[in-house]
């Protein structure tokens, strides 16, 4: 019989956001410069585990994971029984400045996937002096749904279930079969309707395409990534973002959907050093999409 424990530890902050108190979990391992990872939309800081269990990563940067309110560990503020769930960028964007302040981290690396990557760059856009670089994974300026949000939150269906199908389709044939059925368990666990609040700030809201010439790539770094495979952010979506921002640089990624630090760690990885490798150096040695 073998075990091991994994060097990630994970502890609870008390935040205030938008006069709301709350208390938020989230992961952290490793050491050096900080990077703040945030999740998609209906999911929690389990994506990112393969990356904060990587003794290369680690050895050279500190991880921080955390679950948004109303996702994982973190519970929903007082009184969510009688309020409906719809996340806005004021709030997402309160929260994670919020989390860093509490932190004391002096300009992180802000690396968020899907919603997470979308808010990153608005945080390029709004609040550029208080991160060192942006990796902003399948984002993309806007996507308008193509589909109804609102089946994720009916009581004659299973949000849950209804979500993880979704996931499913947008997650690339190579991953491996674990980890896709993995990465679909968390969309199963979601709260009642987190995953359609969510959606509604990812699918509805499209002020940041009018901010996207605000970016300042010279100031701080932007790493557009896009799976192949992704048809909630497309390459194209992602190219024509990444083209709209004076500097940013994009990567395709083969093999690899809408989820890939979790649905297929292994070929994920050497996209992710990439992108690192990208934020450590100068914008000058930056290559335009």
């Amino acid at each position: 019989m073998t075990s091991s424990i994994e060097p990630i530890t994970g502890r609870y902050i008390r935040l205030t956001v938008d006069g709301t108190p709350l208390r938020v979990y989230f992961e952290e391992a490793g050491r050096g410069r900080p990077v703040v990872c945030l999740h998609t939309a209906g999911a929690d800081t389990r994506q990112w585990r393969f990356i904060l269990n990587d003794e290369v990563f680690t050895s050279s940067h500190r991880f921080l994971a955390f679950d948004m309110p109303w996702h994982g560990k973190s519970l929903p503020p007082q009184g969510f029984e009688t309020a409906e769930y719809l996340l806005t960028t004021g709030t997402y964007i309160e929260t994670v400045l919020s989390f860093c302040n509490a932190l004391g981290l002096e300009k992180p690396l802000l690396a968020g996937c899907s919603m997470g990557g979308r808010i990153a760059l608005q945080l390029a856009a709004l609040h550029p002096d208080r991160f060192a670089g942006f990796i902003a994974v399948e984002a993309s300026d806007f996507q308008p749904a193509w589909y109804d949000i609102d089946w994720f939150h009916r009581p004659d269906a299973h949000g849950g279930e209804m979500g993880a199908a979704l996931v499913s389709a947008n997650i690339a044939p190579q991953a491996p079969p674990v980890e896709r059925w993995n990465t679909q368990w968390m969309f199963m666990q979601s709260g009642p309707g987190v995953f359609r609040g969510d959606l509604s700030f990812y699918t509805k809201d499209d002020s940041l395409v009018g901010r996207l010439g605000m970016i300042d790539t010279r100031q701080t770094p932007v790493h557009i990534m896009c799976g192949e495979y992704d048809m909630t952010c497309t390459p194209e979506d992602a190219r024509r973002t990444a083209e709209a921002i004076d500097g940013a640089t994009l990567a395709i990624m083969k093999d690899l959907g809408h989820f890939p630090m979790s649905e297929n760690p292994a070929a994920f990885r050497s996209y992710f050093q990439e992108a690192l490798e990208l934020m450590r150096h100068s914008h000058a040695e930056l290559t335009h999409a």
